[in-house]
Formats: structure tokens, C-alpha cells, sequence
């Protein structure tokens, strides 16, 4: 290993495996089964750290955040307001107009099909809004 390449700073993806690593609870198995879950519905998602320690996924913009506290680890979705929610499963941040989240808290389910569809919703409506900004 080279002097530069041991001087780099880690990708947000380390970063991510660090967090989840570092919360070794149930917190960090939520988080990490949440990440695989937002990868796997959008192979194209990218990964970032943001705020000092937010893991953040985008495509075309902000997907959602994963947010982890004592009691709980919220999904922030950034534009979660201009989502349809059928399933009904944004459960916080319902008083602000663009943002919606779901708070996750140990032994709870994640219904899987309908958060699934919030993520490809979250996608196509950022790929809307950026190819409005490309024209």
C-alpha cells in the first residue's frame, strides 16, 4: 500500500459498514437490513455520508436517509410528501411539506413489498424532477 492510498479517506460505503459494525445491536442489523433492501430494489443507487454520519442513498437526488437513535432507526425519505403511501407506513415527520419518515423500533416488521414501492416511487419521482432540470 502506498503512503496516498493509505492517507484516503473511506468511501461511504466504509462508512456505512463502519456505522452498522460500530451500533452492534439491533440497530445496526436494521440498518444494514434496510441498506440491502434500498440496493436491491435500486441496483443504480448511490451511496453517500452525510451530516457528520448520516448514511444517505440517492439517484438523481436524495432517496432516503437511515438514521439511527436509542429507540429507534428512521427512514427519512426527502421528498416523501409528493409519495403515495397506500400501505401507510410513514409513521414520523408527517407535520413538514416535503419530507416523511418511518420510525423502525426493535422486534418491529418491515412489510418489505410496500417499502419497496416507496423506494422505486422515490426514484421515478427524482428522475421527473431531473429530467425537467435537463430540458
Amino acid at each position: 500500500m502506498t503512503k496516498s492510498e493509505s492517507q484516503q479517506s473511506p468511501s461511504p460505503s466504509q462508512l456505512i459498514d463502519a456505522r452498522i459494525k460500530e451500533l452492534g445491536d439491533w440497530r445496526g442489523k436494521l440498518l444494514a437490513q434496510l441498506r440491502t433492501l434500498v440496493k436491491e430494489t435500486d441496483p443504480e443507487v448511490v451511496e453517500e455520508w452525510k451530516w457528520r454520519g448520516v448514511p444517505t442513498w440517492s439517484h438523481d437526488g436524495i432517496i432516503c436517509t437511515g438514521e439511527t437513535y436509542k429507540s429507534h432507526v428512521k427512514m427519512t425519505f426527502a421528498k416523501g410528501a409528493s409519495l403515495d403511501d397506500p400501505a401507510s407506513l410513514f409513521n414520523s415527520s408527517l407535520e413538514g411539506n416535503t419530507r416523511r419518515a418511518i420510525d423502525f423500533h426493535e422486534g418491529g416488521k418491515i412489510n418489505e413489498k410496500a417499502l419497496r414501492t416507496l423506494i422505486r416511487a422515490a426514484v421515478a419521482l427524482n428522475k421527473s424532477k431531473a429530467k425537467t432540470k435537463s430540458r
